[in-house]
């Protein structure tokens, strides 16, 4: 499944509502981070592990952009964007919290093994068409995130433009586009599913490794 996967992008506080539930302000451009391939994990039902001794971990389910072609100056999303998927942001938040308080990258806090769940891929059916639909993540059967591109602070015309422009995107890349408010805290043996239009996309539960 990952094997043709470039360069795994994301996209920080994109929804106004979820920079607000964690206190921080609206940023003026895309906030870029990557993940490295190795924390990617298809959810397909199965028990993952993630560290369960560093303190809290949360969950942050967002869109997934699969890049199709090489991104020029001018190229529209629906040019460059062949596949989408759902994906879990994993965020070791109390690690997140200090080395922000240090000024350090976010990579510890980010990019651990297993920290970029996703959903199977499925094709692109047009920007247009993915603004009339929602994205849900269910914790243990409960609904605690639902998210509509239209409410991004930056579209996703303005995330590729970014990207490309400063950093480069080729046939192969990722991006997590933001996640919407609800986050929240993973316990040991949650379940969490990604939802797209009502319909199941993927699904994994949680083993917090001690």
């Amino acid at each position: 499944m990952f094997n043709s996967i470039g360069n795994v992008y994301c996209v920080g506080r994109n929804y106004g509502l979820h920079a607000a539930e964690l206190g921080n302000g609206v940023p003026e451009k895309p906030m870029i981070f990557t993940k490295p391939t190795h924390s990617l994990v298809p959810m397909e039902g199965q028990i993952i592990n993630v560290p369960g001794d560093m303190g809290d971990l949360h969950y942050e389910g967002e869109l997934v952009l699969h890049i199709g072609k090489s991104y020029e100056k001018g190229r529209a999303v629906d040019q460059l964007v062949d596949k989408m998927a759902l994906g879990i942001d994993f965020t070791l938040r109390d690690v997140q919290n200090q080395i922000k308080k240090n000024g350090h990258p976010w990579l510890p806090a980010k990019g651990f093994l297993n920290s970029a769940p996703i959903t199977e891929f499925h094709a692109f059916p047009g920007l247009e068409e993915v603004k009339k639909r929602e994205f849900t993540l269910e914790k243990n059967e409960k609904e605690v995130q639902r998210g509509n591109i239209q409410d991004m602070i930056f579209d996703l015309q303005a995330i590729v433009d970014f990207i490309g422009l400063h950093y480069g995107l080729g046939a192969g890349d990722l991006i997590y586009t933001g996640t919407p408010a609800g986050v929240g805290k993973v316990l040991n043996g949650d379940s969490l599913e990604l939802f797209w239009n009502g319909q199941s996309w993927g699904k994994v539960s949680v083993n917090l490794n001690q």
